[in-house]
């Protein structure tokens, strides 16, 4: 394991988003600001998009442990294309409300109550949605019904949106208008630059207890920038790479040299995959090469790496049961209710 080789604590370029490792670039600074704005206002939505990879999980994660949860209950879900009744299912269960088997009126009216007795209770209610671009336009109107709800004209929750870049494009359409006029901040997460990607790498270095064992040239920084694009996840990816080279080479210092030989490695394993790269991800790579070769590694790297993503963020879920302040994703309590008495409020 390199950790040993150049003496580190902890590995320094995981992929799972840990917010003891964020690094606050101009963009992310910036998207911390809105979330803190759009959070203090309590109503609402909040929207933040950004490429695979580029930290829009982090940034929510972090903003929690910024602000602590006492007052707040939430549930964090990963939209996997859920449509209208499927995201009200999915929304009860992770508050821990009976879901299965319910109409959409009961439903409704167990959220409405189980909001009310929060905001009684002095707790904010917040549904967080990863991969929010997965979300059918009947999905996104009925999170956009919920904010209906109010107690003597107080909110009774609030929703953050969180998606890749074609999100923005659904809420430019004209069925979104009256969600658009609930946004209340919303802001675009996009690369690192040059000099931050260098940045980042030795900040995650130095929380892994680097003392510059190893080290690296201008130049190396400069051909992971480019080959990353800037993209957080993939400057992980790619760096983790680079230190089992050095460690395998028995090297102190990375040069653009070392870097390149890495990416080559890389390039020839997509070669020689057996895994075929789908159509849709052949695109070039932002701020990056011009060789087609690399191109199709970075669409295929890409496409991996997204694949991931949902998984990653799902086992975190599953396994922080420790926080007493975020209900288990999916957990099921038994019990009925039935009411039509809230479809008249749902549907104004």
């Amino acid at each position: 394991m390199y950790t040993s080789f150049y003496h580190l604590i902890s590995k320094p370029f995981q992929l799972s988003p840990d917010p003891g490792f964020f690094f606050a670039s101009s963009g992310h600074k910036r998207a911390m600001s809105y979330l803190n704005y759009g959070l203090s206002l309590g109503e609402g939505f909040i929207v933040i998009t950004g490429e695979v990879g580029a930290g829009k999980t982090l940034l929510v994660r972090k903003l929690f442990e910024t602000i602590g949860q006492d007052n707040i209950i939430s549930t964090h879900l990963v939209s996997t294309h859920l449509d209208a009744d499927d995201i009200l299912r999915t929304i009860s269960g992770g508050f821990g409300l009976p879901h299965e088997s319910l109409s959409k009126a009961v439903l409704l009216n167990n959220l409405q109550m189980f909001f009310r007795q929060s905001v009684r209770q002095k707790k904010r209610v917040l549904i967080i949605v990863d991969e929010a671009q997965n979300l059918t336009a009947k999905a996104v109107e009925e999170l956009r019904m919920l904010s209906n709800y109010q107690l003597d004209n107080q909110s009774l929750l609030q929703s953050f949106l969180i998606g890749q870049p074609e999100f923005r494009n659904t809420l430019q359409s004209p069925q979104m208008v009256q969600l658009n006029q609930r946004v209340i901040a919303s802001y675009h997460l996009g690369p690192l630059k040059e000099e931050e990607t260098r940045e980042y790498i030795e900040h995650r270095l130095h929380l892994s207890g680097w003392a510059h064992d190893p080290t690296f040239t201008p130049d190396a920084f400069s051909l992971i920038h480019e080959f990353t694009g800037g993209i957080p996840r993939k400057i992980n990816s790619l760096c983790d790479r680079i230190l089992v080279f050095g460690m395998l080479e028995e090297k102190h210092q990375i040069c653009v040299e070392d870097v390149d030989e890495v990416i080559q490695d890389l390039r020839q394993e997509v070669t020689h995959s057996h895994d075929p790269l789908p159509e849709s991800h052949l695109t070039p790579p932002t701020g990056g090469s011009s060789d087609p070769l690399a191109q199709a590694f970075l669409s295929a790297f890409e496409f991996r790496l997204n694949r991931l993503e949902a998984t990653l963020n799902a086992l975190m879920l599953m396994t922080n049961t420790g926080n007493n302040n975020i209900s288990t994703l999916m957990r099921s309590m038994f019990g009925t209710s039935s009411s039509n008495e809230i479809i008249d409020q749902h549907d104004q």
